[in-house]
């Protein structure tokens, strides 16, 4: 009876620690900031010394989960512009909202310091590009993180995908189509209401795949079949919205900018101008704020099939003064080309086509990506023109509001691996970017797994988009 007893308390005791091992510390708040009392969107929350963290969404708000070895680390709560807040991990205080105060360094500090540092914007850009060598990862890494990818019109989302994702890279210098991979790892929600009826994806796929050529009006909706539709339809959200596209293409502008034809290319000035505006602090570090404006050529990025030229760059960079390692990127592509500006408007609505954020996080001295906002506007029909003869019905399909769709795709990551051994065995896995799969929900996998917090009127729309997704399967 006596030697059972132990063993029912060795039991307990392995129990205690397996659970402690895996025991988590929530900590969740709001920022603001201390003068105008507005919330700080896009603020970093993370643990000194990790990889650990999250940013803040809309409403200023965020939830970061902690493992227990690190509840005694320090957190840091930071944003370009403002004083850093620090404190232990465990004596973080969830009730009590977070007020960041403005921090911002004189551009004349330039003048009394380097006299002999590049002073234009142009060139700071230029040696940031060539520093990348030294401050991006130069072997390979792992990086596992969170994405969210939402699909909506004027009045509702339409899609929603939430998985876990894993990236592997082999390092700058490396062709990221061949040396970089992306696998989806978990599904955290799949809801979808878009409307089958992609008379445009179809004819597009069509065309692509084809030697012979159709147009939209040639086809008609009682003709195809639902599975020829979904077939095009996701043949359409791969090469349009796929996640090779943020991490393999042109716009992954600092990664990618040895490739041929890069945007942050050897021609960068052809396609780009870049002003310093000021100087700004960033947890303690002084970093430029340079404004990008156009230059005398287009910008394009070359997507197969599909008219995606004639832009001019505008935007920020924010570029630490220290050693030239770029913090964070926030690049647009407005429609400038006149063949381009009357296809934007005609099947988009908006001049914007493409809206990107990528901030880095600083990690054993080389610049990792952090967070990765990525936003464009999608076809989805080609438009109802007045002389068409067509039923009130048909005229509501092709109002404004539903008509016009965007797709915004946000990643974090919080897990960098550099162990050669653990990568390897990553490896021997088997690999699969298609975020367009559905896969079996996890909870013990999500119970413990940093999110990005959806802003209050986003959540609500979700709230719909789940209802009704659900009240469309029981159909």
């Amino acid at each position: 009876m006596h030697r059972r007893n132990i063993k029912k308390g060795l039991l307990v005791l392995n129990f205690l620690v397996v659970s402690l091992g895996f025991s988590q510390t929530e900590v969740k708040n709001k920022i603001l900031d201390f003068g105008t009392l507005m919330p700080i969107e896009s603020a970093s929350i993370y643990v000194k010394n990790t990889t650990i963290g999250t940013v803040s969404n809309a409403d200023g708000k965020f939830v970061l989960q902690v493992p227990a070895e690190f509840t005694t680390d320090t957190l840091i709560i930071s944003s370009i512009g403002y004083k850093s807040y620090k404190i232990p991990v465990n004596e973080f205080d969830n009730s009590v909202d977070v007020y960041l105060e403005e921090d911002v360094a004189s551009l004349d500090e330039i003048v009394l310091i380097a006299e002999t540092r590049p002073k234009t914007g142009n060139d700071i850009v230029l040696k940031a590009i060539e520093k990348l060598a030294v401050n991006l990862p130069d072997s390979a890494y792992i990086q596992k993180g969170f994405l969210r990818h939402k699909e909506r019109n004027k009045i509702e989302f339409k899609w929603l995908i939430e998985s876990a994702i894993t990236v592997y890279d082999s390092g700058y210098g490396s062709q990221s189509a061949e040396h970089l991979k992306i696998n989806v790892d978990q599904m955290r929600k799949s809801y979808d209401l878009r409307d089958v009826d992609s008379i445009f994806s179809y004819v597009s796929y069509k065309n692509q795949n084809s030697r012979s050529r159709i147009k939209p009006r040639d086809v008609k909706r009682s003709s195809l079949s639902t599975n020829q539709l979904v077939k095009a339809i996701k043949w359409n959200d791969n090469r349009v919205n796929g996640l090779q596209n943020i991490f393999q293409g042109k716009l992954n502008l600092l990664r990618n900018s040895q490739d041929t034809k890069a945007l942050f290319g050897a021609d960068i000035l052809d396609k780009h101008q870049f002003t310093l505006d000021t100087l700004l602090v960033d947890n303690d570090r002084k970093l430029y704020k340079i404004k990008i404006s156009e230059s005398s050529d287009f910008v394009g990025l070359g997507t197969k099939g599909i008219f995606n030229e004639g832009y001019i760059a505008q935007g920020w960079l924010y570029i630490y003064y220290d050693n030239y390692a770029i913090k964070k990127i926030e690049y647009e592509l407005v429609a400038a080309s006149d063949a381009q500006k009357v296809r934007s408007k005609r099947l988009f609505d908006t001049q914007v086509n493409h809206k990107l954020i990528i901030t880095y996080m600083e990690y054993q001295d080389k610049m990792y990506p952090n967070y990765v906002y990525y936003e464009t506007p999608k076809l989805v029909n080609v438009g109802f023109k007045t002389d068409e003869k067509v039923s009130d019905e048909e005229k509501e399909r092709y109002n404004k509001e539903e008509r016009y769709y965007y797709t915004v795709q946000e990643i974090l990551f919080s897990e960098i691996i550099l162990d050669k051994e653990k990568i390897a065995l990553e490896l021997q896995k088997d690999w699969d970017m298609d975020i367009f799969s559905p896969k079996p929900y996890n909870k013990d996998f999500w119970k413990n797994y940093n999110i990005l917090l959806e802003s209050e009127e986003d959540e609500k729309l979700i709230e719909d988009l789940s209802t009704k997704a659900s009240l469309f399967e029981d159909e």
